[in-house]
C-alpha cells in the first residue's frame, strides 16, 4: 500500500422507495458501475457513439484496481486487499426488505456501519502494527453519501478518532452539503419524515453532524475543524433539466441553479485551517460540470466526474486561477453619466471553462451563464473598489493535474486549455435600465489560453510556463513567464486586457502548489 494508491470505499446516495433500495441491494455495485453511452459527432460532421465505462470499470482500467467480491462473496475471511481495492459501503442492506428490516434506520447508524467497515478493511490489509500505521482509506460519495462520510468524519460519537484519521480525501458527487432547499417552502421541513427526508433538514443536519447548538444553520458545510478541507473535493452539478425524478416534478420543485435535486450553492463545504498563529477559512476545492444529480446524463456516471476524481485522488499539482481586476471601463455613454453624479448599477458575470489536452472532449470545469454557474460581481465590488478588498479577485476554479499520467508520453510538459469571458452587464442609472448600445450576448473579454506547464527537471530546477491566447495563435504569440511568488505560492501572472470602452485590465493569476 503505497500513496497515491488507497482503497476506496464508494457510498451510494439516497433512496426515496422502499423499492428503490431494494433494487440497489440487489446490484453488487449499488448504481456505480453504471455508465452512459451516447451520441457525440465528429470532426467530419458524423455521429458516433461514445462510451464511459463507469467510474469502477474505468479504475480496474487505467489504476489497476479490483473489487473485494470473491467466489460469490463480498470481502470473505480469507480475503487479503491491497492497496488497490474498491469497496462498496453496502449500507443499505441493513433497510432492505430481502436482506435486513426493510425499515430504514437514522442517518448516525449508517456512519457508524462506515466505522466498522474501515475497521475491518484495515484488519485485512494490515498485518504488522507499522503497517496499521500507514493504512489510508478514500471515501467517494453520492448525494447522501457524503452526508454519511461527513457524519463518520464529524461526529465524536461515532466511531473512533484513531478510525477517522485512516480517511486521507473525501471526493463527493452533487452531496446537499447544506441541506435541499425547494421553491415553495425553502429548506426541507423537519416534520418530512417520510423515507427519511429530515436528513436533508439543516436543524436534523446540524445535530447528526454534531455541529455547536449556536452555529447558524445555514453554515451546516462548515467541517468544523473535524477535517482538512483541501483534502475534500465537492463535484457540483450545473444541469436541472435532464433530472428525470419524478418525471421531471421534482427539478421543478428544486428549480434552476441546481442539478435537479441540489442547488450549486448548497453542494460544497469549507473549514479552517491553522496558518501560523490564525485559524483561516478556507473553501474545499470543487469543480462545476454540466451534470444532473443522477440518470443518463448523471454527474456519476460521467467522463467529467471520472477526470475530477483520479486527479484529485492521484494527482500531485494543484492549480488554482485567481482573477486580479485593476480596471474595468464603462461605454462613454455611461462614464458621462457617472461623471454627472449618476448612480450606476450592473453585475458582471465571469464564465471559466478548464480541460486539458487529451481529455477526451470533456471539462474539467466549466462555469457558464447560460448553465446559471458562472461567478456574478457588481459594479460596486469591481468598480468601486477598496484597497484590499479580497471580492475583486474571484476565484475562478481548483484542478489538479498528474504529471506521471500524460496523454502524450513524448512530452513533459502539462497542457491545459482555459476559457475566460466577462459577459457585458445590463446596466442600471440611478435605478432605471439603460439599454442603449446593448447587445445581449457580447462580452468585455472572451478569449481562450493555451497554458503548458514543465516540471523541474535535472537541466531546469524551476518549473516553467508558457501560454499563448487561442485568438492569436502563432509561434510568436507564445510567450513565457517568470514566476512570482504571490501569497507564499509559486504563481505567474497572464494579463487579460482589453482597450476599448467597456474594456478590462487584468491579470489571470496561475497558483501552483505541489499536490501530495
Amino acid at each position: 500500500m503505497e500513496r497515491p494508491y488507497y482503497p476506496i470505499i464508494y457510498i451510494r446516495g439516497f433512496a426515496f422507495t422502499q423499492g428503490l433500495i431494494d433494487e440497489t441491494t440487489a446490484d453488487p455495485y449499488m448504481g456505480f458501475n453504471e455508465g452512459s453511452t451516447k451520441y457525440r459527432q465528429r470532426h467530419d460532421g458524423r455521429l458516433s457513439q461514445w462510451f464511459f465505462e463507469s467510474p469502477v470499470v474505468r479504475l480496474m482500467k487505467d489504476y489497476g484496481y479490483r473489487d473485494v467480491f470473491d467466489a460469490g462473496q463480498f470481502l470473505p475471511d480469507e480475503m487479503k486487499p491491497d492497496g488497490r481495492s474498491i469497496v462498496i459501503f453496502r449500507y443499505y442492506e441493513r433497510s432492505s426488505e430481502a436482506f435486513g428490516t426493510g425499515e430504514r434506520l437514522p442517518l448516525v447508524e449508517y456512519a457508524r456501519d462506515l466505522h466498522k467497515l474501515i475497521e475491518t478493511l484495515q484488519e485485512r490489509c494490515c498485518k504488522t502494527a507499522a503497517e496499521k500505521k500507514k493504512f489510508r482509506v478514500y471515501l467517494v460519495a453520492h448525494s447522501m453519501g457524503g452526508l454519511i462520510a461527513r457524519c463518520f468524519l464529524q461526529n465524536p460519537e461515532v466511531g473512533t478518532a484513531a478510525t477517522r484519521r485512516t480517511v486521507d480525501k473525501v471526493f463527493t458527487y452533487a452531496t446537499p452539503h447544506r441541506g435541499i432547499d425547494l421553491r415553495v417552502i425553502g429548506n426541507v421541513p423537519g416534520f418530512a419524515t417520510f423515507s427519511n427526508a429530515t436528513n436533508f433538514d439543516r436543524t436534523f443536519m446540524k445535530k447528526y453532524l454534531a455541529l455547536p447548538k449556536n452555529s447558524k444553520e445555514e453554515n451546516v458545510n462548515n467541517l468544523n475543524g473535524k477535517f482538512d478541507p483541501r483534502r475534500f473535493f465537492c463535484l457540483v452539478g450545473t444541469n436541472p433539466r435532464d433530472y428525470a425524478v419524478g418525471g421531471g416534478a421534482v427539478s421543478k420543485l428544486v428549480g434552476p441553479l441546481s442539478d435537479g435535486l441540489v442547488r450549486m450553492d448548497n453542494a460544497a463545504v469549507w473549514g479552517k485551517v491553522k496558518t501560523g498563529d490564525k485559524q483561516v477559512k478556507l473553501q474545499a476545492p470543487r469543480a462545476y460540470v454540466h451534470r444532473s444529480h443522477s440518470g443518463e446524463y448523471g454527474i456519476v456516471n460521467s467522463e467529467e466526474g471520472y477526470l475530477n476524481l483520479t486527479r484529485f485522488l492521484f494527482g500531485d499539482v494543484r492549480i488554482d486561477g485567481i482573477l486580479d481586476v485593476k480596471e474595468i471601463t464603462l461605454p462613454p455613454k455611461l462614464q458621462k453619466k457617472k461623471d454627472q453624479g449618476k448612480k450606476i448599477r450592473a453585475g458582471y458575470h465571469i464564465e471559466t471553462a478548464v480541460g486539458v489536452r487529451g481529455s477526451s472532449r470533456a471539462f474539467l470545469h466549466q462555469r457558464l451563464y447560460d448553465h446559471g454557474s458562472a461567478v456574478h460581481r457588481t459594479y460596486d465590488e469591481l468598480v468601486e473598489r477598496k484597497a484590499g478588498d479580497k471580492r475583486r479577485k474571484p476565484h475562478l476554479f481548483s484542478q489538479f493535474l498528474d504529471s506521471g499520467r500524460k496523454a502524450d508520453k513524448r512530452r513533459k510538459s502539462l497542457g491545459f486549455r482555459i476559457f475566460i469571458s466577462v459577459r457585458v452587464p445590463e446596466y442600471e442609472v440611478d435605478n432605471k435600465y439603460w439599454f442603449d448600445d446593448h447587445y445581449e450576448g457580447s462580452a468585455i473579454f472572451s478569449d481562450s489560453i493555451h497554458v503548458e506547464a514543465t516540471p523541474p527537471d535535472a537541466a531546469n530546477p524551476q518549473w516553467r510556463l508558457k501560454y499563448s491566447f487561442e485568438s492569436e495563435q502563432s509561434t510568436a504569440a507564445v510567450q513565457e513567464l517568470a514566476p512570482e511568488t504571490i501569497d507564499g505560492a509559486l504563481a505567474w501572472k497572464i494579463p487579460i486586457r482589453k482597450d476599448a470602452d467597456p474594456g478590462i485590465d487584468a491579470s489571470l493569476i496561475l497558483r501552483a502548489s505541489a499536490w501530495e
